[in-house]
């Protein structure tokens, strides 16, 4: 296993749909550190995150450099709020590396401090 540091920075759209009780949104990142190069994705979220008491799913594909190697992968994340605790799983989808991170599978832990989100992905190349 390997692993890659640094910070990407995000920006998130709502998108117009007409599912009731779902919220629809629009993922832009852009990835610095070990992990360089850009992010687009979907956010489904539902609940009252105003009030702690939220949940979202993505999917998200990242173009970039990971340790060197040029490819693309996508990411699987899975959040929940509730009563002031949050939960956050973030996995690369098996089966979604292209080029040179073909075959890439991890987790990626993700630490917001003072509004920056670092990562520390966990990563195994076959």
């Amino acid at each position: 296993m390997a692993t890659a540091e640094g910070t990407f920075e995000v920006r998130i759209e709502p998108v117009e749909h007409d599912q009731a009780g779902i919220g629809r949104m629009s993922l832009a990142k852009t990835w610095s550190g070990d992990l360089s190069g850009t992010g687009v994705g979907t956010l489904l979220s539902a609940g009252d995150p105003s009030a702690g008491e939220a949940g979202y799913v993505a999917l998200e594909t990242v173009d970039g450099t990971l340790a060197g190697k040029r490819g693309s992968f996508a990411f699987q994340q899975l959040g929940t709020m509730h009563a002031g605790d949050q939960a956050l799983q973030y996995a690369i989808v098996p089966g979604s590396g292209t080029g040179a991170l073909t075959g890439i599978t991890g987790t990626l832990r993700l630490e917001i401090v003072e509004g920056e989100h670092r990562y520390v992905l966990t990563y195994e190349l076959d």
